[in-house]
């Protein structure tokens, strides 16, 4: 097995490394490593949780430790482009530490914060920037930083950053690169149309892949419920209360959703905080410092985490709704078994979620374990039909249209339909043909109609 020393990386790294506490390479580091100092173009495709970072970051500090030049004012010689700021931030925290025992500087442009300090550092020149595409293009349209001597890119993440959400800021920021320099692409997942894109930006790249694509790693239990979508919380909360439990985090697909959890496990004396896209970057730093300290030991997030949260002590990952896009589940459940530590992922999946589940065990190839435990529990399977007169307590606990464990809705149809007690049946799942039901029910109601006459 190859140890750092065999990579041909400068002795000040060598020795930050070693001071991190590594001996032997990664997988994705053993193969990028030497194909960068080599000055090749890569793509790199690793499971998440397996050391990508340090496989850019030490040849980028090896190069830059050669070079022995000046700084230029408002320029880098190397640029990381990061789809969201906490793994911006954590790029650089990890830069720092291979960088100790070396004198190369490192710039931190997001956005969320003033940019006066970040143009203060970028007038000096730095050796490295990282950054989010949209505030280094503010930087970029005022003249702040310049990247015509860039001699490297590296674009962290890059399934998502290629993606058409990024795509036009990213032509914007390599049309601006000079025409020769390195290109080094890395991510958990490429999806074939993400790849094909990925050929604009590179030259002759070396084609890396040491796990199989879109697999999360085996050290991961992964498990499915399914429940009703009204039962999510009480039955999120019951997973939470578990023992095994020392840190989780729980994904939603929207910002309100992930207010809307936290809300309810705050309510249950849970220790919860929120982060995505609508809190100020203040209060996400907050978050996450109470977060890695323990403080916090529930975060609930949106996929804007599941790129950018590299914590090695998060016991459990809870998908609270499976996400539309099924590579996004193995970067979710991907923040858990980090550092060589095992982890549990479970998902909760209500009727309307059943396709994305098909579509995340096609990706992964296999089938989540169906957790048992969630069928223990007694489904209410009763029709709600509105009586003449409710008491007090027959109100308590009742959902005005009530879901059922199969995830069917049963509403009013009409002020007459609600006179004479004739629900009307609305199916929110995609596999729930009940029309025996709606024809039962119907009949139920013609005669109740025949009686009042």
């Amino acid at each position: 097995m190859k140890t750092f020393d065999d990579l041909g990386l400068a002795e000040p790294i060598l020795k930050a490394v070693s001071a991190e506490g590594y001996k032997n390479p990664t997988p994705i580091q053993a193969e990028a490593i030497p194909a960068l100092l080599a000055g090749r173009d890569i793509v790199g495709i690793a499971q998440t949780g397996t050391g990508k970072t340090a496989s850019f970051v030490l040849p980028l500090l090896h190069q830059i430790s050669r070079q022995r030049r000046r700084r230029a004012p408002r320029m880098c010689s190397a640029l990381i482009l990061s789809p969201t700021r906490e793994l911006a931030a954590q790029i650089v925290e990890n830069v720092k530490n291979y960088s100790k025992f070396t004198k190369i500087s490192v710039a931190l442009i997001v956005g969320g914060v003033r940019p006066g300090s970040q143009i203060k550092m970028l007038n000096a020149g730095v050796d490295i920037v990282v950054a989010t595409p949209g505030r280094l293009l503010d930087h970029m349209s005022t003249g702040a930083i310049i990247l015509a001597k860039t001699q490297s890119i590296v674009i962290d993440e890059a399934d998502q950053m290629l993606d058409l959400g990024f795509l036009p800021d990213i032509r914007k920021i390599m049309d601006r690169l000079p025409r020769i320099r390195q290109t080094a692409l890395l991510s958990a997942t490429m999806p074939a149309q993400i790849r094909k894109l990925a050929d604009d930006f590179l030259s002759n790249p070396a084609e890396i892949t040491v796990a199989a694509v879109s697999r999360p790693v085996e050290r991961i239990v992964q498990s499915v419920r399914h429940v009703a979508k009204t039962q999510k919380r009480d039955v999120l909360a019951e997973i939470l209360t578990d023992a095994n439990v020392e840190r989780a985090i729980v994904f939603t697909r929207t910002k309100r959703g992930a207010d809307r959890v936290c809300k309810h496990l705050k309510a249950s004396n849970m220790p919860a905080a929120a982060i995505h896209g609508d809190k100020s970057q203040g209060q996400r730093n907050r978050t996450m410092a109470e977060f890695r300290s323990g403080k916090t030991s529930i975060l609930v997030a949106t996929d804007i985490a599941a790129r950018g949260i590299d914590i090695d002590n998060i016991s459990h990952v809870v998908n609270f709704e499976l996400p539309n896009v099924p590579e996004a589940y193995v970067h979710r459940i991907g923040r858990t078994a980090r550092a060589g530590r095992s982890g549990t992922a479970i998902s909760l999946c209500d009727a309307s979620e059943r396709i994305l589940l098909r579509d995340i065990e096609k990706l992964i190839g296999s089938q989540l374990q169906n957790d048992t435990r969630a069928s223990e529990r007694p489904t209410t399977r009763t029709l709600h039909v509105p009586q003449a007169k409710r008491t007090g307590s027959a109100r308590t606990g009742t959902s005005r249209n009530p879901v059922q464990g199969d995830g069917t809705h049963f509403v009013q149809s009409s002020r007459s339909a609600r006179k004479h007690g004739k629900p009307r049946l609305k199916k929110s799942g995609p596999d729930q043909p009940l029309d025996g039901l709606m024809r039962m029910f119907s009949n139920i109601g013609d005669s109740t109609s025949r009686s009042a006459a």
